[in-house]
């Protein structure tokens, strides 16, 4: 998907996008034929060896991504060039743990439209380099050729690429035909390389439109589920937590004034263990709180809340925390939820001894982190619990988690977030 509405209409004539595209064409024109080479070969070895010991089910892995980075350098090469606004194509994930989620991630790859139209477009300019090559060739032969009446010795010259004999009476005007042409042809291919890139590499304005459509509904279903696993968190603690506690303090606190005039030292006993618990449950309460929201996330930025965060695990925590600047109040938030999770389940689920927490923001604008844990594994995704939680918390900002957790461990969390999400 572009990141401009008017990408598609954006011109591919002018004078610098043309001569690059002609040079860019002349490369590809050498250098996709061993690229291509490369990509059958490695179909064929792969379809080859699929029964030999399963060794072509990792050549066929190791062709899905090759394929991904092609597209990429292809899309990055058009994108140079013309600035259509073209998103660079991103690996794509299941965001399913288990070895199931990592066949549906390959599969998901192996599938994606961006990477194939990349390889379309490349197969179309590598033919064009082709023709440009050998119409380079006859611009040089051509001037070669004007210029032969000065230095043949012969009664004709050969314009090269063609064979053709001509006489030199007659080199000086074919030879400048032979440029004109020549120079026609290679700026009408620069041109149509635009026109093509265009139309293969740039979604249309529908396909746009249905894209984002698609985008917003997962971000809005992302964004109820997320409040709503939220919701049930806050209920839960309340009600195992702070409510009963509450109860006994009331009781304690009942049972100390049934006693204050009987047994006064029972009855200042009573109050205070009913004052301990009364200030266990405040505890508690802002313990709840600041899950709801952490000022310091607002005050002094996602690095410094994550310190805070840290310092309460009851994990030993390593740390990586490199950002440059801030991302938005929604982004960090995020960020923070999925972090402040993953502590949560390695200390009372994965009976983890050490946690690593890397955090870096990359480009173009994206908030990326990822926590470790060296526990025992085996974590799913199950409806209102902390996963499913982390993952819709992401799709609602925009962003795309990926939880790798297979049986022994170690369990892993992995989330990119735009940051003006």
């Amino acid at each position: 998907m572009t990141s401009s509405d008017s990408s598609p209409v954006r011109p591919v004539t002018r004078p610098a996008q043309v001569a690059g595209a002609i040079a860019q064409l002349a490369a590809l024109g050498v250098i996709g034929a061993a690229v291509f080479s490369l990509l059958f070969s490695l179909l064929g070895a792969g379809i080859g060896l699929l029964f030999l010991l399963g060794v072509g089910v990792f050549v066929l892995l190791a062709l899905v991504y090759v394929l991904y980075g092609v597209g990429w350098l292809e899309t990055q090469r058009v994108e140079g060039l013309y600035r259509f606004g073209i998103a660079a194509p991103r690996p794509r994930s299941s965001g399913r743990p288990g070895f199931g989620g990592f066949l549906r991630t390959v599969w998901m790859q192996a599938i994606d439209a961006a990477t194939w139209r990349a390889i379309a477009h490349l197969a179309i300019a590598t033919i064009l380099g082709w023709v440009v090559v050998a119409l380079a060739g006859i611009l040089v032969s051509g001037i070669v050729l004007a210029f032969a009446p000065l230095f043949a010795d012969a009664p004709s010259a050969t314009l090269a690429r063609t064979g053709i004999a001509v006489p030199i009476s007659w080199a000086v005007p074919v030879g400048i035909l032979s440029v004109m042409i020549a120079a026609a042809g290679l700026i009408g291919l620069g041109v149509l390389h635009g026109i093509i890139a265009r139309a293969i590499m740039v979604p249309s304005r529908e396909a746009q439109l249905a894209a984002a459509a698609r985008t917003s509904s997962l971000q809005h279903a992302g964004a109820v589920r997320a409040a709503d696993v939220e919701r049930t968190r806050i209920e839960r603690d309340l009600h195992d937590g702070v409510q009963p506690r509450l109860v006994s303090v009331g009781m304690t606190l009942g049972l100390a004034q049934q006693k204050i005039d009987s047994d006064p030292d029972a009855a200042r006993e009573l109050i205070a263990e009913a004052h301990t618990s009364t200030k266990a449950a405040i505890t508690e309460l802002r313990q709840l709180a600041r899950g709801i929201h952490t000022s310091v996330l607002d005050d002094r930025g996602l690095d410094a809340a994550l310190s805070a965060l840290i310092a309460r695990s009851v994990v030993p925590v390593h740390t990586d925390v490199r950002l440059d600047g801030r991302c938005s109040r929604d982004t960090e938030a995020a960020a923070y939820f999925v972090i402040a999770e993953a502590l949560t389940n390695a200390a009372k689920h994965s009976r983890a001894t050490e946690v690593r927490v890397v955090v870096r923001l990359r480009e173009p604008g994206t908030l990326w982190a990822r926590v470790e844990d060296n526990g025992v594994g085996g974590a799913r995704v199950v409806p209102g619990g902390g996963l499913d939680g982390i993952v819709n918390r992401v799709l609602a900002a925009g962003g795309e988690a990926r939880i790798d957790s297979p049986a022994g461990g170690p369990t892993s969390v992995e989330v990119s977030i735009p940051c003006a999400s």
